[in-house]
């Protein structure tokens, strides 16, 4: 507890002394592979489904304040102008002590093809919410320590700001990979106006002071390296499905390698490992459309001493959709048919 609760003061002291604090904004899942169109927009329709998932990170279990984040989202192809397209919404909320952000963005790709399978393009528009609940903050009575407290607000404060992503992704029956740049217009939300006071700027303050008080959270374009690849064993009802994902701002990188084990496409098993960081395990099942996923991260470092792991758990829906021509009228009426 002692150390999160440091780091969350750290935090606390830099937001609200350094005019501009960079943050990273998305969490690094043990079962990303689980939901690709989150951390790729061309990804978005890379099957024949309608995939809707949603899940929970639950980070350092044991700890007060530790990190919690939720993300959800719903992608699928679809034709217009008689040619193949993806399209996907994702979303995310994260909260850290006082510390909460919300990012929400639509995708949109083309998909034609090239070796011989499916290449998409794709965009991401949406929003980045930032916000500190003041309101939530126990100052210490210890006086050093109070001393870090004293220009954050006693308030909720809040900012918005675009987000924009773009990805490339090639999909082929043995295998997936994709490229994407996330946050690509770096992003900035600043909360102005902080004063202490009920929120309200001092009027004999000047502009130049007005200005110093303003924080500024700037999240920095992160780039993304994801690849799957499906290993049937032969002559059984087994898949050996490897995969990783590689994750870069530019000033720090990480990455993460998984290997599942599927039997019949219902029931699958995996390890993985998280650079510097995790030992992973995680079951996964699918029947009838319906999926469901859970992993457990054994940490690596001293957080391990205070912590008793971080868990996830992710459920979903998969739709088959058809795109055949035999099926276009499928569901009309015979008496048009």
């Amino acid at each position: 507890m002692l150390q999160v609760s440091r780091c969350i003061s750290l935090l606390i002291s830099l937001l609200w002394v350094s005019p501009r604090l960079q943050a990273q904004s998305d969490v690094m899942l043990t079962q990303y592979w689980a939901v690709p169109a989150y951390y790729n927009p061309a990804a978005a329709g890379d099957t024949d489904n309608l995939r809707i998932r949603g899940g929970m990170r639950a980070q350092w279990t044991g700890i007060d304040n530790a990190p919690r984040t939720f993300v959800a989202g719903a992608d699928a192809p679809f034709r217009m102008f008689d040619k193949r397209w993806g399209a996907g919404i994702a979303v995310q909320r994260q909260s850290c002590g006082p510390l909460r952000n919300l990012t929400a963005g639509l995708q949109l790709g083309y998909k034609h093809k090239a070796l011989g399978e499916e290449l998409t393009v794709a965009l991401q528009a949406g929003l980045l919410n930032e916000q500190f609940k003041g309101s939530e903050v126990s100052v210490p009575d210890d006086g050093e320590q109070r001393s870090e407290y004293e220009s954050m607000p006693d308030y909720d404060v809040d900012g918005n700001a675009l987000d924009l992503g773009v990805g490339i992704h090639y999909s082929h029956p043995r295998f997936k990979a994709g490229i994407s740049l996330m946050h690509a217009n770096s992003p900035a939300v600043t909360f102005g106006g902080v004063d202490g006071v009920d929120g309200a700027a001092d009027a004999s303050a000047d502009a130049g002071d007005a200005a110093e008080k303003n924080c500024q959270i700037k999240v920095p374009r992160t780039l993304y390296f994801s690849a799957e690849g499906n290993i049937r064993v032969k002559n059984t009802l087994f898949e050996i499905i490897p995969s990783v994902l590689i994750r870069s701002d530019f000033t720090f990188t990480d990455a993460a390698a998984t290997a599942r084990v599927r039997y019949n496409g219902k029931f699958s098993a995996g390890i993985g490992y998280r650079y510097r960081d995790a030992l992973s395990v995680m079951l996964g099942a699918e029947f009838r459309g319906i999926f469901i996923g859970y992993s457990y991260d054994h940490h690596l470092r001293g957080i391990a001493k205070t912590s008793s792991g971080s868990h996830e758990i992710f459920a979903g829906y998969n739709l088959k959709l058809d795109f055949s021509e035999k099926n276009r009228y499928r569901h009309k009426s015979i008496r048009i048919m």
